[in-house]
């Protein structure tokens, strides 16, 4: 099992910046590929960023390349998620998943083995 723990939601103007952190506990992170999704109020989960099992390769969905990127610190069992230009669009529940199969891009929920309990990002225009 793989507990995962989201934090650094919040309220921010459009414009602005948050950073979410998403820390993993039970087995060994450095073994998962890690994504982050979002779903909006009468929305379908959807992708937004994974990135594989060293760091070294990173997916983005469409909606925020350019703005969002995402990391990992393999010593902290963190992977998170900074959100630049954040738009009222971006509103949502941001949930981490882990995925114990590191190849390309999987981008759907199925794949992926382990979730958190998500954390809220409300941008206000």
């Amino acid at each position: 099992q793989v507990q995962l723990v989201e934090s650094g939601g919040g309220l921010v103007q459009s414009g602005g910046s948050l950073r979410l952190s998403c820390v993993a506990s039970g087995r060994t992170f450095s073994n998962y590929a890690m994504g982050w999704f979002r779903q909006a109020p009468g929305k379908e989960r959807e992708f937004v960023a994974r990135v594989k099992r060293s760091g070294s390769t990173t997916y983005y969905a469409d909606s925020v390349k350019g703005r969002f990127t995402i990391s990992r610190d393999n010593a902290k069992n963190t992977v998170y998620l900074q959100m630049n230009s954040l738009k009222p669009e971006d509103t949502a529940v941001y949930y981490c998943a882990a995925d114990r199969w590191d190849y390309g891009l999987r981008d759907t929920q199925a794949a992926y083995d382990y979730w958190g309990q998500g954390t809220q990002v409300t941008v206000s225009s």
